[in-house]
């Protein structure tokens, strides 16, 4: 991914194609949930899949979170589309660390996310960490798990930051945010009657 947003093509399910040298958005219209991370590590740009990094526990707690019905590794990250998932950046250019963004980079691609997120139109848009949220959405106080408000009209929630630099979360705990969220879509889309 790059933060130039004519270096980017889309097909006609509205994926986005990787850029040379980059990583690609796993998108289609119409998704339950996007997880949004805050930028790709210079390990994923380097290996050609998001959280390629073996310290990276997202494809652990999506799977222990229920959002898939086994573990998916990094080279199969397109699996996600068949259980409704997406996966985008906030912010396209790699860092060794996320640390090193500043809000301006966030405030920067803000406008190009929220044309994707407007055009593809999830049912929940998933911040990764604070800081993207925080940051586009000018706050400075932010709860764990459902937003109030929405972003391109989608539902938001903010969880935690699955990095295996994160050491505030343990597995367990992720996990939990995670399970959160997975279970109030399920609720949501459970029939009346």
């Amino acid at each position: 991914m790059q933060d130039d947003a004519a270096a980017e093509s889309m097909d006609v399910r509205g994926e986005t194609a990787a850029p040379a040298g980059g990583l690609s958005d796993i998108l289609e219209p119409c998704l339950s949930v996007i997880f949004c991370g805050l930028n790709p590590a210079l390990t994923a740009h380097r290996d050609g899949h998001n959280f390629s990094n073996r310290s990276n526990r997202f494809w652990r707690v999506l799977h222990l979170a229920g959002f898939t019905p086994r573990l998916l590794r990094a080279e199969e990250e397109r699996e996600m589309l068949q259980y409704g998932l997406g996966l985008t950046s906030a912010v396209s250019r790699p860092t060794k660390s996320a640390s090193e963004l500043k809000k301006s980079d966030y405030i920067a691609a803000a406008p190009m996310l929220e044309d994707k997120i407007r055009r593809l139109a999830p049912r929940n848009l998933a911040f990764l960490g604070k800081a993207a949220y925080a940051a586009i959405g000018s706050r400075t106080e932010i709860e764990w798990g459902r937003q109030p408000d929405d972003f391109a009209g989608t539902s938001i929630w903010v969880l935690p930051n699955p990095s295996g630099l994160n050491r505030a979360f343990d597995l367990a705990k992720l996990t939990e945010h995670y399970r959160e969220m997975k279970l109030a879509i399920d609720r949501a889309t459970i029939p009346a009657g």
